[in-house]
């Protein structure tokens, strides 16, 4: 712990849970303290919620941290790791208090200092699987987890409850391989002949909604002059009901819906389809979703790394700002249609 403490400020750019979770997993990661200030100050609800305590509270236990201000509600946060260790962890995102909060998310966070472990990771996450505003676990599976599989790292995914909002209640199991510094990573075009893969899926409903989602996406690709591989699972363990349309192309974008009360399913479907094809069309390599998930993995990489993206999401633009507070690495966005990133490796923490 030879450098000093960094102070961030959790209300600057996107200002959510994006910069306590992308922070706290490069400290543990990197072994360096950070001081978290006026988090979430610009949401209707500041500070610390149960999902953001939740993952605190899981790095802490990665990184064996001492840990000040880790409370529902508390805007600063004081985070020293002292050492990281891999192994087998169990968290639930709605043990403090009832929350489907996603584990997409705390799955995301927690990788990132695991790939540098020195034993392999197995993690029992509970919580919600698919809600809104978070990308299902389906995305970790089928775009994240095979986009970090070209830096050399080696992560997997089991869902075992499905973890519907406003329920939550899911379980998923992720085991992660140490990658060590990692290749870098390069992906400029889109590729030529997409191979799209789908799933349309239903629990505690009927499985006409399923069947009437896969079709209106057929029937939408098709006329798109593409196809596509689309599944159907219905009856899965679950608490409450829900129907989701997820749309990938493996480890460059995914695109999904969640059906809704008074929402037909051709609707949702819709949804889906229409992300899809917007992707598509911006000639972009990756989705905006993988492009600031992927930032932080490529600043720890030895190797450079190369990508398009359609936009320069908020997400982005703030995981960016993160990542140069901890690194000395050349991170250049521009914002160009699509939006390019490239990363240039440093040499350790910046002093």
């Amino acid at each position: 712990m030879g450098a000093p403490a960094l102070t961030l400020d959790g209300s600057h750019g996107e200002g959510g849970g994006q910069i306590v979770r992308t922070a706290l997993a490069l400290a543990v990661a990197l072994g360096r303290a950070v001081s978290l200030t006026r988090i979430r100050a610009r949401r209707p609800k500041p500070g610390l919620q149960p999902q953001h305590l939740t993952v605190v509270r899981a790095l802490a236990r990665v990184g064996d941290a001492e840990v000040e201000g880790d409370a529902l509600g508390s805007t600063a946060l004081t985070f020293v790791p002292q050492a990281l260790r891999g192994g087998a962890y169990r968290f639930d995102v709605g043990a403090e208090r009832g929350s489907a909060g996603a584990v997409s998310l705390l799955a995301e966070a927690l990788l990132l200092p695991l790939a540098r472990a020195r034993e392999a990771s197995r993690l029992t996450l509970i919580g919600g699987t698919h809600v809104p505003w978070s990308p299902p676990v389906h995305y970790l599976a089928d775009v994240l987890f095979p986009a970090l599989a070209q830096l050399g790292l080696g992560a997997s995914l089991a869902l075992t409850r499905w973890g519907w909002y406003p329920a939550g209640g899911g379980e998923v199991e992720v085991r992660v391989t140490p990658a060590g510094a990692g290749r870098g990573f390069v992906a400029l075009e889109p590729p030529a002949r997409p191979a799209i893969t789908g799933l349309s899926a239903v629990s505690r409903l009927p499985r006409s909604i399923a069947e009437r989602q896969r079709r209106r996406v057929e029937e939408r690709l098709a006329a798109a002059g593409l196809g596509a591989a689309v599944a159907l699972e219905e009856d899965r363990p679950a608490h409450g009901p829900g129907t989701l349309v997820f749309l990938a192309v493996h480890g460059r974008a995914g695109f999904s819906a969640l059906g809704r009360r008074g929402v037909p399913a051709e609707r949702v479907a819709d949804e889906a389809v229409d992300q899809l094809l917007g992707w598509l069309a911006s000639g972009a390599a990756v989705d905006d979703h993988l492009a600031d998930q992927l930032v932080p993995f490529l600043a720890l990489a030895a190797g450079a790394s190369r990508f398009t993206c359609p936009t320069v999401s908020p997400h982005l633009a703030t995981v960016a700002w993160v990542v140069r507070q901890f690194l000395p690495v050349h991170l250049e966005i521009r914002n160009t249609r699509p939006a390019r990133v490239a990363l240039a490796p440093g040499q350790g923490v910046v002093p």
